[in-house]
């Protein structure tokens, strides 16, 4: 029986890896893509890919899709668009480069990947799962480029699940926090501030990796009504009121 193929870009971070390791262990063709030239096992081919580069480059992007549809075979059953990048600053800082080089990584990546890969996706019928962010619902001062970036992903899930819905389903996973390497590092001399954070959530806890990786799983085995869907993996937090002090 042939393997199911699977594309995830963003395939070295904490989350890549995971989604890399629980789609290989459920029996699928894994394909890799970061911006490094260096990747991880549980991968069973890997082009690096500067997603920014592939907004800005018509060369470098035809090259790079060629690439990717060289290894697709048969057809792409699932693609998954979790690459991203996180510039803070607040406005009066952020130059128009880190504004554009947010939104191209963020965004326009995923709407050239898609546009690209739709023949190979509706071919099998495959379906798409984006990862967007609790920023695009709820934020906080100075995420303004990377909260735009994950609302118009979330708006350009809905509006191709309309469009594409018969032929190539498409979702959308809204996390929260996440416990990952960088996360716990960036806590690792204030463990009380990582416990506020646990118990800020109604769930007591912050996510794990697996919480992405479990919802991608099923989003990948959903039948044709599951679409347009966003799954908040967020503890709770998204419907939480906060009374001021």
């Amino acid at each position: 029986m042939t393997k199911k193929t699977i594309l995830i870009t963003g395939s070295n971070g904490a989350i890549g890896q995971g989604l890399c390791r629980g789609f290989k262990d459920d029996g699928w063709r894994v394909i890799g893509t970061d911006i490094q030239k260096y990747t991880n096992n549980n991968v069973d081919a890997y082009i690096p890919i500067d997603l920014d580069l592939l907004c800005s480059d018509d060369s470098y992007r035809e090259q790079s899709i060629k690439s990717i549809i060289n290894v697709c075979h048969e057809g792409l059953d699932v693609l998954i668009n979790n690459a991203a990048i996180q510039i803070l600053n607040p406005i009066s800082k952020l130059t128009v480069q880190d504004w554009t080089r947010s939104i191209n990584v963020n965004l326009n990546s995923v709407f050239i990947l898609i546009k690209e890969l739709l023949p190979k996706l509706k071919k099998v019928k495959g379906c798409v799962i984006n990862i967007a962010s609790i920023h695009a619902q709820l934020t906080k001062p100075n995420f303004s480029a990377y909260a735009t970036s994950k609302a118009a992903l979330v708006g350009l899930t809905r509006s191709l699940s309309v469009e594409l819905g018969a032929k190539v389903r498409v979702n959308v996973i809204t996390p929260a926090a996440i416990s990952t390497p960088m996360l716990e590092e960036g806590f690792s001399k204030d463990q009380k501030a990582r416990l506020d954070l646990d118990a800020y959530h109604p769930s007591g806890v912050i996510g794990v990796v697996k919480d992405i990786v479990s919802a991608s799983l099923y989003l990948s085995k959903a039948g044709s009504f599951v679409n347009g869907v966003n799954i908040n993996i967020d503890g709770g937090i998204g419907t939480r009121l906060h009374d001021p002090k």
